[in-house]
């Protein structure tokens, strides 16, 4: 049974906008390119390339602290390996964890900072995560991958927001200005979220509690990717804006 309708209601109706509808598979093309990199090499690494190849790439891909002490001499690669490591890894555990925490933390970085400035980000920060590795390991031999140093910077970058993201324009992007260091202190759940991070990270690093993982997990890298994102976002942040935080409580 219908109920008789006013013509000042249908007019109200009329004027009210549609919900804006989400894609559920919504990534930014420069998080799916990356991720297609990664699944890509990954794929060769274990159903494609022989043994011999595997180990070639392996050597040339993969960043191993002891070749940059100088005393195995020069090769071209010892320019990329830097890079190049962060979209191989060991395991399917492994990647299928970075690749969910790439989505989850570096779509809302990429659709703020934009394509150029998040590719230049995930490049310094995975820098970054192998020069710390390299300090603390300068003549280690085991071949460090993986993107999880700068997924970690994506995270230090995410706790610089707040967590605060937007979503009115159709997809969610970390929101408001870059807050300081002392407004970063008074966020309760900023802070536990870093705390907890760090626990984890060492936890994991130096005890070696990590499912599906066979190799050791390279929490030195993790620190190096994290501390960059978290103190260098501002350098690739193109829309940074007057501060906001004035009169504002942060404290909860």
């Amino acid at each position: 049974m219908s109920e008789p309708v006013s013509p000042s209601e249908i007019e109200q109706t009329q004027r009210e906008p549609e919900p804006r509808r989400e894609p559920v598979f919504n990534l930014p093309p420069v998080v799916l390119a990356v991720i297609g990199i990664c699944v890509v090499v990954y794929l060769l690494q274990e159903y494609v390339l022989t043994q011999t190849q595997q180990l070639t790439l392996l050597y040339d891909g993969a960043f191993i602290p002891a070749l940059y002490t100088g005393q195995y001499g020069f090769d071209w690669f010892l320019l990329t390996r830097p890079f190049t490591y962060a979209f191989m890894h060991g395991s399917f555990a492994h990647i299928l964890i970075n690749m969910v925490m790439l989505a989850a933390f570096g779509s809302p970085l990429a659709n703020r900072l934009g394509t150029l400035w998040f590719a230049l980000f995930f490049a310094v920060t995975g820098l970054a995560s192998v020069v710390l590795f390299w300090a603390i390991h300068p003549f280690g031999e085991v071949p460090l991958v993986g993107a999880s140093g700068a997924i970690s910077g994506m995270m230090g970058a995410a706790a610089r927001f707040g967590f605060r993201t937007d979503r009115s324009a159709g997809k969610t992007a970390f929101a408001g200005p870059v807050l300081p260091i002392a407004i970063i202190l008074r966020l309760r759940g900023v802070m536990i979220f870093i705390a907890a991070w760090m626990v984890i990270n060492l936890a994991t690093g130096l005890f070696g509690f990590a499912f599906g993982f066979d190799g050791q997990i390279a929490w030195e890298a993790h620190v190096g990717g994290f501390v960059a994102g978290f103190f260098g976002l501002r350098w690739f942040d193109r829309r940074w804006q007057q501060p906001e935080w004035t009169g504002t409580d942060y404290r909860t």
